[in-house]
């Protein structure tokens, strides 16, 4: 009687997957949705380049893609800045300074964007207005501080109107967004070994030092494809300043709307336009991403 352990077991050969032609598997797996897109923008390259409507839309419209661009840019740089600055508060051994940031991340978070840009425009850039008057003020007052004459008159002439909407968007959007990536830093910061810190004060190193020569490089490396993310979050959520009457993508869409009753040409412009920067953010963030990858082995 034949041991059934002794068997050989039958393999079984992999199930080919339905398909009249082996091309049929590859076509499959093109990305369609790219090319629809890429066809799309063709269409509307083509439509400004021969229809009228298209063609005053488009040349209306375009000068407001400098703005987003440099309102993003600059808001985000400012936000990066908030951001380490609240993370390493977030992981303070001290709860004055924790607790302050985690009051100031915690009740960002929970506010709509388009709120903090409005509250940030009319309610903060006011009182920090005023602040600065009174500073300048009492600067003026002390005669022992005469040096700072000029800094005293440079602050109480400060006006309200000298303020900008476009200045305005710009720290609503940085202090909405330092919240976010105050937690990006922190969960970058705390997902290194402890025993690095640990090892680099032991050597004598600061804790300061120890975060710029040994921790953040490591952190950076984990953090940059999210903080890429926020950057395209960012660039959306920019639409938002249109709020403050910031002549950005969306604004002069309005504005098109407004003088042309043109509907369809305006926002299928503007439409593409956040389109494409958004895509090309998105590609950059993968490029990133496999950078980093392949950097880790």
């Amino acid at each position: 009687m034949p041991d059934p352990k002794s068997e050989s077991i039958e393999v079984l050969a992999p199930r080919k997957e339905p398909g009249i032609l082996p091309a049929t598997n590859r076509i499959k797996n093109l990305p369609w949705w790219a090319l629809i897109i890429l066809m799309l923008g063709i269409a509307l390259v083509y439509a400004i380049a021969n229809l009228p409507n298209y063609a005053d839309a488009f040349y209306f419209i375009v000068p407001g893609l400098k703005v987003t661009l440099t309102v993003s840019i600059t808001a985000f740089v400012i936000a990066l800045v908030i951001g380490l600055i609240v993370g390493l508060g977030r992981i303070s051994t001290n709860p004055i300074i924790y607790n302050l940031a985690t009051f100031y991340v915690e009740v960002v978070r929970g506010i709509p964007m388009i709120v903090i840009i409005i509250y940030v425009a009319y309610v903060l850039v006011p009182i920090f207005i005023s602040g600065a008057n009174g500073l300048g003020a009492w600067i003026l007052d002390t005669s022992w501080l005469g040096f700072l004459q000029d800094i005293g008159n440079s602050l109480s002439s400060l006006d309200i109107t000298q303020i900008n909407p476009i200045a305005r968007a710009i720290a609503g959007l940085a202090f909405g967004f330092g919240a976010y990536e105050a937690e990006v830093f922190r969960a970058g910061i705390i997902s290194i070994e402890r025993g690095q810190m640990e090892a680099a004060r032991s050597l004598g190193m600061t804790y300061l030092q120890a975060m710029r020569y040994i921790i953040l490089p490591q952190a950076i490396r984990v953090i940059l494809p999210p903080l890429g993310n926020d950057f395209i979050a960012m660039l959306k959520d920019s639409s938002l300043i249109s709020v403050l009457a910031v002549r950005d993508l969306t604004q002069l869409g309005k504005l098109n709307r407004s003088r042309t009753f043109r509907t369809f040409e305006t926002w299928n412009t503007v439409t593409y336009l956040y389109l494409s920067m958004t895509l090309l953010g998105s590609m950059g963030v993968k490029w990133l991403e496999r950078k980093m990858k392949s950097g880790e082995r």
